[in-house]
């Protein structure tokens, strides 16, 4: 696309997840399992997984975020939750993206998360 070209109004930054897969509560459950070694609450609950779409060829497409820009784990997380997904019968190929947009607030953590940090 031209650079002068504005983006199209309506279009969705991320793209929803697969939550009638078959395979998708088995994929939560290992998102779960990963943790962001600074923090005592895994990267689902922490609101860090944006999206779960899961191909009908069981090809899983993350789209997550960090806490912040300067993550020290930024450049591993990603190879964290793939290897955490991985292993799941069924599953073909991950592929994991880091995005910044929506830019990642503590509004987006699980009530557990928001428990367990004492924030509630």
């Amino acid at each position: 696309m031209p650079e002068d070209t504005p983006p199209l109004e309506g279009t969705p930054l991320i793209q929803p997840s697969s939550t009638d897969h078959p395979l998708y509560e088995q994929i939560v459950e290992a998102c779960r399992t990963v943790y962001d070694p600074e923090i005592p609450v895994n990267i689902y609950d922490l609101g860090l997984v944006y999206t779960l779409a899961i191909s009908p060829e069981n090809e899983v497409n993350v789209i997550m975020s960090l806490t912040a820009p300067g993550c020290p784990v930024a450049g591993e997380m990603p190879g964290w939750l793939a290897d955490a997904i991985e292993p799941i019968p069924g599953v073909k190929q991950v592929d994991v993206e880091i995005t910044w947009e929506p830019p990642w607030g503590m509004e987006m953590m699980s009530d557990e998360a928001r428990l367990e940090l004492g924030f509630m």
